[in-house]
């Protein structure tokens, strides 16, 4: 019988939990499947939750798989996240639920670990469609429509403005699909309700990048009405930057991912709203697809998840 340990390491910032087999690639047996949870940053607490939602959902099915939990230090690590990937081929998991850190660099990776029998499903944000085509393997997205979601927060937002206010828009990294749908959700409810878009900037998801741009841009259009932000991360930057300009009440500010922190604000008035992608249970589906894909040979097809309006 192949006995089998866990180990802790430390790996780019994040913790990662890996299950130890006496080979690179588990034997064809009665061993449970081993599936990679391989996220961004374990400093957005979106991802800390999708973490614990994972972590819940493994020890409630101990029976059916095992879990490798890692993620990288900061969202736009790309080499870092490479090397996870790489890693977990090496260590011949059965399955990788990955939340790309990049839409197209890390399909070559994803490529090797298909070709490798390795069963990959997309989460959070979605695989560039003409990237994974060039290589030729089905990857699976499960997740919901952030377009929509990026939209249905817009139109809240311009229900409390007038036809013509200026508002701004932060994005998260640019190459992103889901930054990029999120984007276009916003500018989607700007352009049908009439509004003026002053301007679109990259927060890189991060609080710090988008406090330094929502003040910018405080400071250069006194007439802002509204700051839209593609995760709450960034949304927490702009509250600071529109308290710090004395400006509280007078410009409204908008989120995405309905992260625990931001739920005071949404309560308090200082976030208008926010989108609900319920990221308890977003890897949690993932998982639930990758275990159908390998216990009943299920053809990998894509998955809707719900997203929600949050507000006051």
């Amino acid at each position: 019988m192949k006995i089998r340990s866990y180990i802790k390491l430390s790996l780019v910032g994040a913790a990662l939990l890996v299950p130890l087999t006496s080979c690179g690639k588990k034997d064809s047996g009665p061993d449970k499947p081993v599936v990679a949870l391989v996220m961004k940053s374990l400093a957005n607490e979106f991802f800390k939750t999708m973490s614990e939602g994972a972590e819940a959902h493994q020890k409630s099915n101990l029976a059916d798989y095992e879990l490798v939990v890692n993620g990288i230090s900061n969202e736009t690590d790309l080499t870092a996240q490479v090397n996870l990937v790489e890693q977990m081929v090496a260590r011949g998991v059965d399955a990788i639920v990955i939340a790309p850190a990049d839409s197209k660099a890390l399909v070559p990776a994803l490529k090797r670990a298909a070709d490798a029998g390795i069963v990959i499903v997309n989460i959070d944000n979605k695989l560039d469609e003409a990237a994974l085509a060039d290589t030729k393997i089905k990857v699976p997205f499960v997740g919901p429509d952030n377009r929509k979601g990026a939209k249905m927060v817009g139109e809240a937002v311009a229900a409390k403005l007038t036809k013509g206010d200026k508002v701004a828009i932060i994005e998260g990294v640019p190459t992103a699909f889901n930054s990029i749908q999120r984007r276009e959700g916003f500018k989607d409810a700007m352009n049908d309700a009439g509004m003026e878009i002053i301007g679109v900037q990259s927060g890189q998801w991060e609080m710090e990048k988008g406090n330094s741009i929502a003040a910018a841009l405080l400071s250069e259009n006194p007439g802002l009405k509204a700051i839209l932000a593609a995760n709450d991360s960034m949304a927490l930057g702009a509250v600071s930057a529109v308290k710090a300009a004395g400006l509280e009440g007078k410009v409204l500010v908008a989120g995405f991912d309905n992260i625990s922190a931001i739920r005071p604000m949404i309560a308090d008035g200082s976030v208008l709203a926010t989108a609900d992608q319920h990221g308890d249970q977003l890897a949690v589906f993932g998982i639930e697809t990758a275990l159908d894909i390998i216990k009943n040979k299920a053809a990998p097809e894509d998955r809707e998840t719900d997203v929600d309006l949050i507000t006051r």
